[in-house]
């Protein structure tokens, strides 16, 4: 049978016409045409190699599972090379060429390159190959892994090789391989667009599962760095045997499919060979599972893939494809494939037997008969009747049709056909050609070839190409969408990604996602953080818990890594999503309790000026004399200060009102409370019955240097608080810091307590004295008024600390109130009892005469003379009682009987009339 004759390559001792020197009956290459100048090619027309993990000795490999896209790129390089033939590009230069089959197998690659440096004289042959026509440049190979091989080799002899679709980027060190150029970008450019094409659609999550050759690792590191620098996390990595025919292949397919299935990541990118890719997608397709797929260059325009039973259940799939174009006439030349004349191809042979010989079916049963035996491959009894009506067809190597047009997508030969012109674009300027003529020799060096392809820039179908100082072209990339067209997929490009700009485009309204409102589906590791949330990561970087923002921060938009300080000025709660200015929070003007406190405080004031008004008027009564006289006014002066105080609580505070509030209010009302301890000294000694201690206390009696004393202490102590810890206006955050706490602090609790404590001294003393002379006769007694306004005192202030240290914030707001209680616990207890009876008892018994006969007033400055009078006394006879009239205390009240002394005995016992004459005549001179 055909098939099995040339089953992988003829020997090149058939293909061209070596002579019995060396034994070459095993087949080596499977296609040539004799030229001045050849051009290796290398190319995996078969997928994988029978037996590999039984082979024990040198020998031939047996290659199996015809690949229909390597071919019809092999027939693009003959297509193009019989193109620059015919339009005579090179003048007197026919182009030839050598096609090697590697088998997608770098030791089976090895052996190829071995024999095509052979004829060209760079390696020492076993005999004289110096007849053979020269091999100058090498295309291939197809696959990184056997690139990587065989670039190794070609780099010791710097012989040119050009691949069009090995993409590994540790082929771009030209260190490692100096001699390897390729016509499309580094896999460095391609997983760097694959990572930004998962950023543009947010899929966060993804799998990766990739081979285990040479490219595939590298691809996969290169991946996993992008993917990192593009937020991008791997929820898994599987790797599979790149080799087809590998004994573990099913068993990790199988588990592959597995992880996949149980990931809940929905997106899943495939580093792989198309045939791996296809077992993959059967098994998901039994599984019923659909997800997303992305597919590597390898297999991103896979026409068999695109046509495979069930493809529309394995969801959407997206790839990076090289930039391809036209091939003109080569669709042509497909129709009527045969081999130019003087040409070999035992390919196009294999092809047609395959084609021709049997139905689809039948041509997977051939492949499989050619690998084993009949026995291994039963075949149905219908297919059988077709395989015998096949092989009765007439030569089917004479069949033509437009097979390969539909299944193979031609655009993808555009690089075999670049390739290809760059090789001929170098030996034109290697031989220094004009349009008619070539002056060089053609048995030039390899290496010379490879310096003129460095510096080559030309152009095809207008499209300018060259390649750069890795030996890469920069020509990018097209986003392919695999879109569905009844029971297949069509090839659909969506976007691109620029090498230079490093940007990816993508044309999104041409994408059918099938999602309700065509959203695109995620795939994620974590719900996404809503804003004033930021994502708090565990050990992946896209797996997280989301926490609210903290005071001061915020975020506005889904998934912020870091909350977002807040602007100069503004302010954010615990979870916002935006700042906002803050408020500033002071006792202001319009508060309802600030309305209260100011009314109460005009209110107080205008009553001070009422009282002030009706003591004016009564001022040479009786009534105002005992109040006090022009004690009364400087009271009043003291409470309006006080009064006034209270302004200084509310409004905006600053540093000089929190100092001026708290100097007036102890000031005004120390001014006012010193005058209540004159009052009280005043009735104390009065009615002090010890004239002994009357006469030494009434020394201290000095009602205006009382006055000016106390107040001065008081001053002396405001003046050491402003000196050394003043009052400030301080800012308080409150409420999550959202508002400003505008406050008086006072600096210095000791300042401030010692302000408080003094006044509160002075109270107190009040309080003693007043109690002590509390037994005067009721019309006059003015110590209840003073006990009582200094308890109303006392109690309002001790209330005050507790309140005050606890409600810190309404600080103003309870110190003015306190102020108020006092103020007014002083005009109702001293002033408007004075007023009520100035103005509704004017009439009845007012006359100073009348009043001084009720109370039985006596002037003090007689007490010391009859003090001295009575000590001899006897005091068992009796007892004297002497009473003070208030009025002869102060100067202005001296206007009847200032110094006029009255003593009223009070008979207890008979033995009155004992008494002796010294007294008895004292007595008598006494009056009333």
């Amino acid at each position: 049978m055909l098939f099995r004759a040339y089953l992988c390559a003829l020997g090149a001792s058939f293909l061209l016409g070596i002579g019995s020197c060396c034994d070459h009956s095993e087949s080596i290459c499977g296609a040539q045409a004799p030229g001045d100048i050849l051009i290796g090619v290398l190319n995996p027309c078969h997928t994988k190699v029978e037996t590999l993990q039984n082979r024990t000795r040198p020998g031939s490999f047996n290659c199996t599972s015809f690949d229909l896209l390597s071919f019809t790129r092999a027939l693009a390089v003959i297509h193009t090379i019989d193109t620059i033939n015919h339009s005579g590009f090179i003048p007197g230069v026919r182009l030839g060429y050598v096609i090697c089959d590697t088998c997608s197998y770098a030791t089976k690659a090895l052996q190829n390159t071995e024999y095509l440096l052979s004829i060209n004289g760079t390696l020492s042959p076993q005999c004289n190959h110096m007849d053979r026509l020269p091999v100058k440049a090498i295309i291939g190979e197809r696959f990184s892994e056997v690139s990587i091989t065989v670039a190794r080799l070609l780099g010791l002899y710097m012989v040119p090789q050009i691949s069009t679709t090995s993409s590994a980027p540790i082929l771009s060190d030209k260190v490692r391989f100096p001699s390897f150029l390729r016509t499309i970008p580094s896999d460095t450019h391609q997983t760097r667009a694959l990572a930004r094409l998962m950023s543009h659609f947010s899929w966060e999550w993804v799998g990766v599962v990739y081979g285990d050759d040479d490219y595939g690792k590298e691809a996969m590191q290169k991946f996993l760095r992008h993917a990192e620098e593009e937020q991008v996390c791997v929820a898994y990595q599987e790797v599979l045997p790149h080799y087809l025919d590998h004994v573990d292949s099913e068993r990790r397919i199988k588990e592959v499919a597995r992880q996949i299935r149980s990931s809940k990541a929905e997106v899943v990118l495939l580093i792989l060979k198309e045939q791996l890719v296809k077992k993959l997608f059967e098994d998901m397709l039994r599984a019923n599972v659909s997800k997303i797929w992305i597919a590597s260059d390898a297999w991103s325009m896979a026409r068999p893939l695109a046509s495979m039973e069930g493809i529309n259940g394995v969801g959407d799939i997206f790839g990076f494809s090289f930039i391809t174009g036209p091939n003109p006439g080569f669709e042509q030349f497909l129709q009527k494939l045969e081999p130019g004349p003087g040409a070999t191809n035992h390919f196009i042979e294999e092809y047609k037997e395959l084609r021709f010989g049997c139905t689809p079916e039948l041509l997977q049963h051939k492949a499989c008969i050619a690998a084993h035996s009949q026995d291994h491959c039963p075949l149905s009894e219908s297919l059988q009747f077709k395989s015998e009506l096949a092989c009765s067809l007439p030569d089917p190597q004479k069949a033509d049709d437009d097979f390969l047009i539909n299944v193979v997508d031609l655009t993808l030969t555009y690089n075999d056909r670049v390739a290809t012109w760059a090789i001929a674009h170098a030996i034109r300027e290697l031989l220094k050609c004009n349009d008619t003529f070539c002056s060089g020799e053609t048995t030039f060096p390899p290496w010379k070839l490879l310096q003129e392809l460095k510096k080559i820039n030309f152009t095809v179908d207008n499209h300018q190409f060259y390649f750069n100082e890795d030996g890469d072209f920069v020509n990018g990339y097209d986003l392919i969408n695999w879109v569905k067209a009844g029971n297949e997929r069509r090839f659909e490009v969506v976007g691109g990604y620029n090498l230079v700009e490093k940007e990816i485009k993508i044309r999104k309204t041409v994408i059918n996602w099938g999602t309700p409102n065509n959203t695109v589906p995620e795939s994620i590791c974590s719900k996404p953080c809503p804003p004033g949330t930021v994502k708090k990561v565990s050990n992946i970087s896209c797996c997280y818990n989301c926490t609210q923002c903290e005071e001061g921060t915020y975020s506005d938009a889904h998934n912020l890594d870091n909350c977002l300080p807040c602007p100069n000025g503004t302010w954010s709660r615990k979870g916002a999503t935006q700042c906002q200015p803050r408020t500033e929070e002071f006792f202001r003007w319009g508060d309802p309790y600030a309305v209260f406190l100011l009314t109460a405080a005009g209110l107080g004031v205008l009553l001070l000026l009422v009282v002030l008004i009706i003591f004016a008027v009564g001022r040479n009564s009786p009534v105002v004399k005992v109040a006090g006289g022009n004690l009364c006014y400087v009271m009043q002066a003291g409470l309006a200060v006080s009064f006034g105080s209270i302004v200084l609580f509310m409004g905006k505070p600053n540093d000089h009102i929190c100092r001026a509030r708290q100097t007036m209010y102890g000031l005004g009302f120390t001014l006012c409370i010193s005058c209540i301890l004159v009052k009280a000294f005043r009735t104390f000694l009065a009615f002090l019955f010890d004239l002994n201690r009357q006469h030494k206390l009434k020394k201290l009696y000095k009602p205006p240097a009382i006055i000016v004393v106390t107040t001065a202490l008081q001053g002396i102590i405001c003046l050491f608080w402003l000196i050394f810890a003043s009052p400030y206006m301080e800012k308080i955050l409150v409420n999550q810091n959202m508002t400003i706490l505008l406050r008086c602090n006072e600096g210095s609790n000791a300042g401030f307590g010692a302000m408080l404590a003094y006044i509160s001294l002075v109270a107190f003393v009040c309080f003693v004295l007043a109690l002590k002379g509390r037994k005067v006769p009721q019309r006059f007694n003015e110590t209840g008024y003073i006990i009582f306004s200094v308890l109303i005192y006392l109690f309002v202030w001790v209330c005050f600390i507790p309140i005050y240290i606890t409600k810190n914030e309404q600080s103003s707001a309870i110190q003015a109130s306190a102020i108020l209680v006092s103020n007014y616990g002083i005009i109702f207890c001293h002033f408007l009892p004075k007023c009520y009876m100035i103005l509704c008892k004017k009439k009845v018994d007012i006359s100073s005469k009348a009043y001084l006969d009720r109370v039985r007033i006596f002037s003090i400055t007689s007490t010391h003379s009859a003090f001295a009078d009575s000590s001899s006394v006897d005091s068992g006879a009796g007892s004297m009682v002497s009473v003070t009239t208030p009025g002869p205390l102060y100067p202005e009240e001296s206007g009847t009987s200032t110094n006029s002394v009255a003593t009223a005995w009070i008979t207890e016992e008979p033995q009155a009339k004992d008494l002796s004459p010294h007294l008895r005549k004292r007595q008598r001179r006494c009056s009333i």
